[in-house]
């Protein structure tokens, strides 16, 4: 396999990209968006084409056994045929270019992919950023909050009970 196509170390080393998504609406466009990565690269026209997609099995109805389909693709439509006529629909329509970008910049930073009160009610479960900051130093002013609140935490932690 590596000498075929050029390529060095184990088959599946490449980092694996994920993000917690916020809804069906943002999953669903992921799932358009995984499906069509091969027609916008130009491997092929079509994402029925292209032999390693689940296309095939969402929007023809051809099951493979080891695929499981999630609730939201089962909400489509009550019957498969529907299902299946419902998600090439989906899959037809072009993802808005903001959501292009939100959904390569949540995987390719593993931060979250939904509204700015998800990313809020995230961080504060999890503890760490849940969307990308800005680059370079903090103001001034955000120097100081950011002291002031940890002066308060300490001094909070400091009073007898």
């Amino acid at each position: 396999m590596n000498r075929t196509y050029g390529r060095s170390g184990t088959l599946w080393e490449g980092r694996f990209r994920s993000c917690p998504v916020q809804d069906d609406h943002h999953l669903l466009a992921c799932y358009r968006y995984i499906e069509l990565n091969p027609v916008r690269a130009g491997i092929v026209r079509h994402p029925a084409e292209y032999p390693w997609s689940s296309y095939r099995a969402n929007a023809a109805g051809r099951g493979f056994g080891y695929l499981v389909p999630h609730p939201c693709y089962l909400e489509l439509a009550a019957e498969p045929a529907g299902r299946a006529a419902a998600y090439r629909d989906l899959v037809v329509e072009r993802l808005p270019p903001a959501l292009l970008e939100d959904i390569r910049s949540s995987t390719s930073g593993d931060y979250a992919l939904g509204d700015a009160g998800f990313k809020r009610r995230l961080e504060a479960a999890v503890g760490r950023p849940a969307e990308r900051g800005r680059a370079g130093r903090p103001s001034n002013r955000a120097d100081a909050e950011a002291r002031e609140a940890a002066s308060a935490r300490a001094s909070d932690q400091l009073r007898p009970a």
